[in-house]
């Protein structure tokens, strides 16, 4: 599946669990995307749905998925997710996006 931005270019998303707030909204807006775990965190899911609970783990951003996890970005308390272009890592949503 192709993941792509503005331009068409490839997108990555993680979360910095220092700043989730635990709210869930990332999971309401995307939950193919993202799941809180028993720690009350939230994190990006991977193949199989598995958690990815490494610090710093990305998945790709789903082209049909993309205003979901976009908007996740946008309302989340925590300001923790990260959206960025594969090829050169700079963040276009978040906290960080220039």
């Amino acid at each position: 599946m192709q993941q792509e931005g503005r331009g068409g270019e490839a997108l990555e998303v993680w979360i910095d669990q220092d700043l989730c707030t635990g709210d869930g909204i990332c999971a309401q807006y995307a939950p193919e995307v993202f799941e809180l775990d028993i720690d009350g965190l939230a994190y990006v899911k991977g193949a199989d749905d598995e958690l990815l609970q490494a610090p710093g783990a990305t998945v790709p951003v789903p082209l049909p998925l993309l205003t979901d996890v976009v908007d996740s970005a946008k309302e989340c308390p925590g300001e923790c997710i990260h959206v960025r272009r594969v090829s050169d890592r700079v963040e276009v949503y978040g906290p960080d996006a220039e």
